[in-house]
């Protein structure tokens, strides 16, 4: 049982850790173009934290709030 502000948060992190993601592999084939090194780097960071963002999905879906009162 979690408390809901902290499902809350939780749900926060995980939009922001896929979106971020999302964003640092998108910056990361962009830049693969100039910097063949620097772009893996981004690519495979930014999949690896869209990727945990994915798994906290799963993590909060097994989650119940507490009940009110």
């Amino acid at each position: 049982m979690a408390a809901p502000g902290t499902l809350q948060r939780l749900q926060k992190l995980i939009w922001v850790l896929i979106y971020g993601g999302l964003l640092t592999l998108v910056l990361g084939i962009a830049t693969a173009r100039t910097d063949a090194s620097t772009g893996w780097v981004l690519m495979v960071g930014g999949g690896v934290v869209a990727a945990v963002g994915v798994v906290l999905i799963a993590v909060r879906a097994r989650l119940k709030a507490d009940p009110q009162g």
